[in-house]
């Protein structure tokens, strides 16, 4: 379980992020088609796993922004934005806002955030997503994790991105 913080108070996560090292379970995540999408519809590819509680927060877009500005000039690379949110309401925003390099996919009726170790289990948030990055080599090996500290916080994008220099 992670300790974590919403506006200084503690929030608390199902489980924690998988190890560096290890290799990331297999997921079901939804797209704006309403199909499922799973690991292996992103074999051979890194993964950047851009986790938050919904794209209708101010810091959670500016996440999907910075990740989607990076992600035109990362090789063999998906960035993959996902929340609770419908996907409906995922891609409403990256089309408004012109994103077009990231993947939105929703855990909306998944186990996504359970196995990964991300779903706030009280607070006002309890249900949604934390804010967290999980990037993976080509085969699912776990390159760097963080889990935000504090959820109004933006993610350390550059660590990020240098995982996969």
């Amino acid at each position: 379980m992670a300790d974590i913080t919403l506006h200084g108070g503690a929030v608390h996560t199902i489980g924690s992020l998988p190890a560096v090292g290890s290799t990331v379970k297999k997921f079901n995540l939804i797209s704006k088609d309403l199909k499922e999408m799973t690991n292996d519809d992103f074999s051979s590819k890194r993964i950047i796993f851009n986790i938050f509680p919904s794209i209708d927060t101010g810091v959670c877009a500016a996440s999907a922004r910075k990740f989607n500005e990076e992600a035109s000039g990362l090789n063999n690379t998906v960035v993959i934005n996902v929340s609770k949110d419908l996907p409906f309401a995922l891609n409403r925003f990256c089309a408004a806002e012109g994103l077009d390099n990231v993947v939105n996919l929703s855990d909306f009726r998944g186990t996504f955030g359970d196995d990964y170790g991300v779903t706030m289990i009280d607070s006002p948030m309890q249900g949604l997503l934390s804010r967290a990055v999980i990037v993976t080599d080509e085969n699912g090996k776990v390159l760097y994790t963080e889990q935000v500290p504090e959820i109004a916080q933006e993610p350390n994008y550059e660590n990020a991105l240098n995982a996969l220099k």
